[in-house]
């Protein structure tokens, strides 16, 4: 069995100064240190990249990026003075260049990322010249965005997506299970399924509440030996053992967009993923809500806001009693018969990142 760490504070290289092109406006060089954009920053997920970034590369200056200024600022007074609050509309494309335009990396964690039709932070991030990451996790946005591969390599822009826990860090699992399979040449990748646990809501705040609800008015993706298929969303249980500290859990079809990358990019001709969370009735919750209200209803994503209104004070309370914890289970099959799994836990995930554990095994 091999572990590595799920991040380390290692020293990173500046960020190389983007070329000017034809239409684009120049960027101004940055003063007192290179500036990152948070957006979402007062959210979540948003707010604990800041502060990670900040405790990572305490040379950063970090730009709290969102709609709510009383809060932004309060947050960015937390962060210590290399830290500003800037108001931004994701949705109004001359704020969210403009403040693209004073910032050397923009992180894009204003979600749901579920039911956007356009790319509006990456093509902002193209026609500034801005490096741009984002935790996407909606399979729709981002093969989307991976339609601007071409624009923003003729700009000469680095754009990495659905960088967050899953996908994100899962990808990265699966990436080396199936090249470490294939250095072997012994065999090849048949079959691999992604497992997701998480008690409560896992400390990610009611946009990723919004997004689960969103994720059940979908189709679930999977691919059965190199053929698409669509299946019922919150269906097809099986139990899992997330190992020591978790123990077996309950998860469900859920539609993801590590399968479709897997089985395009990874060439895996089996692929799923399933999802489950604690307490038990979360998931009778999930599974009634997939089955009887109006998939329009779940596609609505004004109504399911209200709905996470409504919810969210509710799971706030459970989570003191079910704690934050999430876990992550890869499996590989070969077809010599052989499995690789990748398992990764992380205590209380809203805290720091960097004190979770990642475990490769083969059997």
């Amino acid at each position: 069995m091999g572990m590595v760490r799920a991040c380390m504070p290692v020293p990173l290289p500046a960020l190389p100064a983007a070329a000017h092109s034809t239409g684009a406006a120049e960027k101004k060089p940055s003063r007192g240190g290179l500036r990152v954009l948070v957006l979402g920053g007062t959210g979540r997920v948003g707010w604990s990249t800041a502060t990670a970034l900040s405790k990572l590369r305490p040379d950063l200056r970090i730009l709290i990026g969102g709609r709510n200024r009383e809060k932004g600022k309060s947050l960015a007074s937390k962060l210590g003075k290399r830290s500003e609050f800037v108001q931004v509309d994701i949705h109004d494309p001359s704020m969210l260049e403009a403040a693209l335009y004073g910032a050397d990396l923009v992180v894009h964690a204003a979600g749901p990322f579920q039911r956007e039709d356009k790319c509006t932070v990456l093509e902002a991030a193209i026609s500034t010249k801005t490096p741009y990451i984002d935790v996407c996790d909606d399979a729709d946005y981002s093969w989307r965005a991976k339609g601007f591969h071409e624009q923003a390599k003729a700009s000469g822009v680095p754009a990495i997506i659905t960088a967050g826990i899953c996908p994100g860090v899962s990808n990265v699992m699966a990436a080396e299970l199936v090249h470490a399979a294939r250095r072997e040449k012994a065999s090849e990748p048949e079959r691999l399924r992604f497992f997701y646990y998480i008690a409560g809501s896992g400390g990610v705040g009611p946009t990723t509440l919004a997004s689960s609800f969103l994720l059940l008015g979908e189709d679930v993706i999977v691919y059965n030996k190199g053929k698409e298929r669509k299946l019922k969303p919150y269906s097809g249980s099986l139990n899992i053992d997330f190992g020591k500290g978790v123990g077996k859990k309950d998860v469900y079809l859920l539609n993801l967009p590590e399968v479709k990358s897997t089985f395009k990019i990874l060439s895996v001709p089996t692929v799923s993923a399933r999802f489950g969370s604690d307490p038990f009735f979360w998931n009778w919750g999930m599974h009634t809500f997939a089955t009887f209200l109006p998939t329009e209803s779940l596609r609505d994503k004004n109504k399911v806001l209200k709905l996470v209104e409504l919810v969210d004070p509710i799971v706030r309370t459970i989570d003191v009693i079910a704690g934050e914890c999430v876990a992550m289970r890869v499996v590989l099959e070969h077809s010599n018969g052989q499995n690789s799994v990748g398992l990764f836990t992380h205590e209380k995930l809203s805290v720091r990142l960097c004190s979770s554990r990642i475990h490769f095994n083969n059997y």
